[in-house]
Order: C-alpha cells, then sequence, then structure tokens
C-alpha cells in the first residue's frame, strides 16, 4: 500500500511538471504567433537587445571572444537571409546557359513572383534575439570573459565580412535576382468609375 501510494504520489507530481512545461510552451508559442505580424516592433526590440549587449561590452572592457562569436553567427544568418531558398547553382532545374541565370523577375512587367528566402524573417528575426539574449547572459559569468587580443578580432571579422558580402552580391550579380522584393502589384479593375467617367468625357468630345 505505502510504495502503491508512493508511486501514485511521484506520477502526479511528475504530471504536473509536465503541465506546467506544456503550459509554459503554448504561453511562449503563442506570444511568438501575436507577435508575427509586428515587424518594426520586433525588430527594435532585437535592436535593443544589441545594443545592451554592445554597451556592456564597451563599460566592462570584456568578453570579447563572446562579442567575435555572436557576430560570427549573426553574419551566417544575415547571408542565410539574402540566399534564396533553392540556390540556382545547384538547382537541376535551372538553365544551362549561365549567362541567362534562373527563372527569376527582372522587369516589373513580368510575371510577380517573390523572393523566397533560405531563412524566413521571422526565423532571422528569433535566432538574433535568442542569440542575443544568450550573449548578455553569458556576460554575467567571468568565466566566459578569455583574455584576447581584440584589435585581432575586430579586423579578422571585418575582413570575413567584406570577403562574404563580395561573395553574396557576385552570386546576385552571376544569377540576376534580388534579395528584396515589393508586395504584389494591384491592377485597376476595368468597371472602375473613373474609368468610366473618363470614357463618357472623351465620348461626349466627340
Amino acid at each position: 500500500m505505502m510504495n502503491e501510494e508512493r508511486s501514485a504520489t511521484t506520477s502526479s507530481g511528475g504530471g504536473g511538471i509536465r503541465m506546467f512545461f506544456q503550459r509554459l510552451s503554448q504561453l511562449y508559442q503563442s506570444t511568438l504567433d501575436r507577435s508575427t505580424p509586428h515587424t518594426r516592433l520586433r525588430w527594435t526590440f532585437a535592436g535593443f537587445l544589441v545594443l545592451l549587449f554592445v554597451l556592456r561590452i564597451f563599460i566592462y572592457h570584456g568578453w570579447y571572444i563572446i562579442c567575435y562569436a555572436l557576430g560570427i553567427y549573426h553574419l551566417n544568418l544575415f547571408i542565410a537571409f539574402l540566399t534564396p531558398k533553392i540556390d540556382p547553382e545547384f538547382d537541376p532545374y535551372a538553365q544551362d546557359d549561365e549567362d541567362e541565370g534562373p527563372n527569376l523577375p527582372t522587369r516589373s512587367n513580368e510575371e510577380f513572383r517573390p523572393f523566397i528566402r533560405r531563412l524566413p524573417e521571422f526565423k532571422f528575426w528569433l535566432s538574433v534575439t535568442k542569440s542575443t539574449m544568450i550573449g548578455v547572459f553569458c556576460t554575467f559569468f567571468d568565466f566566459f570573459n578569455v583574455p584576447v587580443f581584440w584589435p585581432i578580432l575586430v579586423m579578422y571579422f571585418i575582413t570575413l565580412f567584406c570577403i562574404t558580402m563580395k561573395r553574396q552580391i557576385k552570386h546576385m550579380i552571376k544569377y540576376k535576382y534580388l534579395p528584396f522584393t515589393r508586395n504584389k502589384p494591384r491592377y485597376q479593375r476595368v468597371n472602375d468609375p473613373a474609368g468610366a467617367s473618363s470614357a463618357g468625357i472623351g465620348g461626349s468630345a466627340k
């Protein structure tokens, strides 16, 4: 009887903990879902976190290796954000002629085909926010403050950034695509009142 009561208590306690974490996960997901349409507010919050992290680095003069790792991670996220989901260089259905490039819209009068990113905007923001929060959290622990000569890290990051962006720009020029597209164009309907009135004016003039 005692063993049965203990097992029942343990199972109820484990079920309560499981329900707590499940409820916490649902609350977290619902918060993310509500924040999806608020792009500017989301990126303002992410920029505030990055600014807070940079201020801690400058004020306390430490954690340069954490700053370097965070910068490399953000650079990789940004490159994935600028890269198409299906890379034309490895697309088996792409055209054989390198001069023509992939079948992407290059003029406004062509069919509207939105740019599909390898890393969507929301996942880009979420990864930047999470990684910056982890970086800020790491600055509260001294064992992450590895002594390094920070000017070398800065020069290496600038060099890596220039090389990576140069390669990405060459990829855009070679395959003739832009990573930023506007919304689908809206055309005026045929039975629009403005069009009817202008047609009436033209008919009366005749």
